[in-house]
């Protein structure tokens, strides 16, 4: 019993330490990668193009089938093995192996090789995008959840600020020395700043369920994330040109690697349907028994002797003189006949046969032609699938950019005004303190504090979250942590 109550003590321990742990946006990235489903049925994807890749190899080999029977016939028929009307039932049992190879199929079997190999470098990097995306959807949960927990920190400040000049200004009010309209304005400020914080904690609620959800973990209970020292990640440089950026991505991003292999698939399948005006020549070979119940041997023959004393005249042959030339004995006798043997028939009825086989196609309602013109099609349009991919990629890249440089700049705005706001609520507060300043006055200096707050909050972000994203396209691991 004390062995159970510790084990059962130790799992609980483990369970609390594992529920305690801090996560790293490293560590929810490759968690998210490692378990998440749909992560996981985009690599069964790449294992089916694998498979298929193995088959189309395999077929080049020579196909080798084999086949057996055995039946009983009814009724009058030709039998096969010896050529005789057969009206009993008979037996019969038929063996065969054969095999064939084609020596030349105008390469399409090489070129399907190719062309398969071509689809799973796509499915590959559709593989590999669909994680990119999946670990920026995690780094933008990530960030909300840092961005709602710094909002929850400032509205908290905030109420604070306002119960504690609220229990001030009652105590004023209460000595007569200050109107009770004073007040009451302030606690309608101090209850819309209590709504703004309960909003801000349902936010963070929503944001936590939100990246464990994208994660595939049950559950928000115990998960906790890291909060780490974003100073470094406001630091970063702009000096790398949009174009640059581009130009690494072209590199790097597996959306251009993708309808990069999928153009080479659509050139071979070019080829393949091209390829379908070629003769084709194959080598077939097979290997034929079999058994029947009609083939008859004749095991033994019974000799009749006749009885001379009854033998008639026309019996005897007549001279030349009319006497009898020599006397005749007509002999008589009763065959019998035997199954030839199982073993024996195969032996003889073995067959065997060797073919060379030339397929020349003349013409086949034009579809040869049809698929050539729909195969040049369909390399144009995957040509045009990679233009798109590339106006498509610099376009993100030049937004992204641009807003990553807006949010700096309202980053550095909103820091100088938010610097200049905590000046005047500072003393705007004295000021309400000493009653010489009016609760409307104080109010509106407050909200422009914490509009200023937000704004400089919500740059912060949206700079950090950007500049991440470039960082991304350079080819550099998912980070907050910057050197």
């Amino acid at each position: 019993m004390r062995k159970y109550i510790l084990v059962i003590s130790c799992f609980m321990v483990i369970t609390a330490i594992k529920a305690q742990e801090v996560w790293t946006l490293e560590k929810c990235v490759e968690y998210a990668l490692t378990n998440n489903i749909q992560v996981k049925q985009q690599l069964l994807l790449v294992k089916s193009q694998q498979a298929m890749l193995q088959q189309d190899k395999l077929s080049l080999l020579p196909s080798v089938n084999a086949g057996a029977s055995h039946g009983y016939n009814f009724g009058q028929t030709v039998d096969r093995y010896t050529n005789q009307f057969a009206t009993n039932r008979v037996q019969s049992d038929n063996f065969y192996l054969g095999s064939s190879v084609t020596l030349f199929g105008g390469l399409q079997k090489i070129n399907q090789i190719k062309q398969r190999k071509s689809d799973l470098e796509a499915t590959h990097f559709d593989t590999d995008k669909f994680m990119d995306d999946m670990s920026l959807n995690i780094a933008t949960g990530y960030l909300q959840i840092l961005y709602y927990h710094e909002l929850v920190k400032t509205t908290e400040n905030q109420l604070k600020a306002t119960e504690l000049q609220s229990g001030r200004l009652k105590k004023l009010v209460e000595a007569g020395a200050l109107a009770q309209g004073d007040f009451f304005t302030l606690e309608a400020q101090r209850a819309a700043e209590n709504s703004q914080v309960v909003s801000a904690r349902n936010n963070l609620d929503i944001a936590y369920l939100t990246l464990v959800q994208m994660m595939d973990i049950p559950s928000t209970k115990g998960f906790e994330i890291e909060s780490p020292d974003l100073e470094m990640a406001l630091q970063p440089s702009l000096s790398i040109s949009p174009e640059q950026i581009y130009g690494a991505a072209l590199e790097t991003q597996p959306v251009i690697k993708s309808a990069e292999s999928r153009v080479k698939s659509s050139e071979i399948g070019l080829y393949l349907a091209q390829g379908g005006q070629s003769p084709t020549l194959t080598l077939q070979g097979s290997l034929g028994s079999g058994y029947s119940g009609a083939a008859q041997i004749l095991e033994s023959f019974s000799i009749i002797i006749p009885d001379v004393t009854k033998v008639a005249p026309s019996a005897f042959i007549p001279g030349t003189d009319g006497k009898p030339l020599q006397n005749i004995w007509a002999y008589s006798g009763i065959p019998v006949y035997k199954t030839k043997p199982f073993n024996d028939q195969i032996k003889d009825n073995l067959n065997r046969s060797i073919s060379l086989n030339l397929n020349i196609p003349i013409f086949n309602g034009w579809a040869t032609r049809t698929a050539i013109s729909r195969a040049r099609m369909n390399v144009e349009n995957s040509q045009y699938n990679l233009e798109l991919s590339k106006l498509q990629l610099r376009k993100t890249i030049e937004q992204a950019y641009a807003d990553a440089k807006a949010a700096l700049n309202n980053y550095d705005a909103s820091t100088i005004g938010v610097n200049a706001a905590r000046e005047s609520f500072r003393y705007a507060d004295s000021k309400f303190s000493l009653g010489s300043l009016n609760s409307v006055d104080y109010n509106n200096s407050k909200k422009d504090l914490e509009k200023a707050e937000s704004d400089q909050l919500r740059a912060k972000y949206e700079f950090i979250f950007k500049s991440t994203v470039l960082d991304f396209y350079m080819g550099k691991p998912l980070s907050l942590k910057r050197k």
